[in-house]
């Protein structure tokens, strides 16, 4: 087989979250908000938080682990490592350097992407053309986020919706199926819409106080959520039609856990059934930027909701603009 004609599937999956849970009932005693609030526009009960001293190269090591253990593979087979992040432990060496470091890895290229919530999308995608062109087998895609450390804790706005965690997954050459499509997008001109100047990553603010707010991350949610719902339902068709397939066809969508209103929403628009083609965590998790769609897939393969042959559909909507959507037959 051609290098460019072989599939490339997922081999193994891996999550990793912080010990400490943030309730709905912690943050009404931190800001002016309510259980109810909180639940009836986000879908969120309660996400994870690190620790001041876990660091995002901590838990994308974990969650890596994990992804190389059901893989079935060491950390010797691996040939590149790419880590998902729009919270890095520092802006140099890269959090995939910490990884590689962490699962005790040497001379295998290793590099972070910044395509915030649809960054394990991104991941996978560039995964893909790395194992195809040949250059490599097996690469490690991580998604890693520490939110808690870029988030405003007097601003119940925003506050509500994030938490901390990782999700991995180990990509190789299978012998059918795998990665059928994909599809990339995005629009620098909604840049302003969701964004954080810059980031420290060691600081935790429901530990020891809030960031600065040039060092927060801002966002205007009416406005993101129109473009959410149309860009995530556009990229999930742009992918399957030409497939030949329906949204009927997919087994199960694992979307960015962003919001259960936009993600309800782009249900409607897709004409699926929520309650069994789309996965959903967000009530025990909250928004995790890219390391959202990497855990809801992680845990959907832990509770066994895609048997071989099925068709998935990863789809995340985030800052930048950006957007991704992919096919894997299972």
């Amino acid at each position: 087989m051609a290098e460019a004609d072989r599939h490339v599937g997922i081999l193994g999956t891996g999550s990793y979250l912080p010990e400490k849970v943030l309730t709905n009932a912690d943050l009404e005693r931190m800001v002016d908000t309510t259980d109810e609030w909180i639940t009836t526009r986000t879908g969120i009960k309660e996400r994870h938080i690190a620790a001041d001293d876990e660091t995002v190269g901590d838990m994308g090591a974990a969650a890596a682990r994990q992804a190389l253990a059901n893989a079935g593979i060491g950390p010797e087979s691996i040939d590149l490592i790419i880590v998902a992040t729009i919270t890095p432990d520092s802006y140099f060496p890269s959090t995939a350097c910490q990884v590689q470091h962490k699962l005790g890895i040497k001379n295998v290229p290793s590099f972070d992407l910044s395509a915030a919530c649809s960054g394990f999308v991104y991941g996978f995608s560039v995964a893909e053309q790395f194992i195809k062109g040949g250059s490599a087998k097996h690469v490690l895609v991580v998604a890693a986020e520490k939110l808690s450390a870029i988030t405003d804790w007097s601003d119940r706005s925003t506050c509500v919706l994030f938490g901390d965690g990782a999700g991995a997954a180990v990509l190789g050459p299978v012998e059918s199926g795998g990665i059928l499509g994909t599809h990339l997008g995005a629009d620098g001109s909604g840049g302003d819409l969701l964004y954080c100047r810059a980031t420290a990553s060691r600081s935790n603010g429901p530990h020891g106080g809030s960031p600065t707010p040039s060092n927060t991350l801002q966002m205007q949610g009416n406005v993101l959520f129109k473009h959410a719902v149309r860009l995530m339902t556009d990229a999930a068709l742009t992918v399957i039609k030409p497939l030949g397939l329906t949204a009927a066809d997919i087994k199960l969508i694992i979307p960015h856990q962003a919001n259960s209103r936009i993600l309800n929403a782009v249900a409607k628009r897709l004409g699926i059934d929520p309650q069994t083609q789309l996965y959903l965590n967000l009530e025990k998790r909250g928004n995790m930027s890219a390391a959202s769609t990497a855990i809801a897939l992680a845990e959907a393969v832990e509770e066994g909701r895609m048997k071989r042959g099925d068709i998935i559909l990863l789809d995340a909507f985030g800052g930048g603009l950006t957007w991704g959507a992919m096919a894997i037959q299972w």
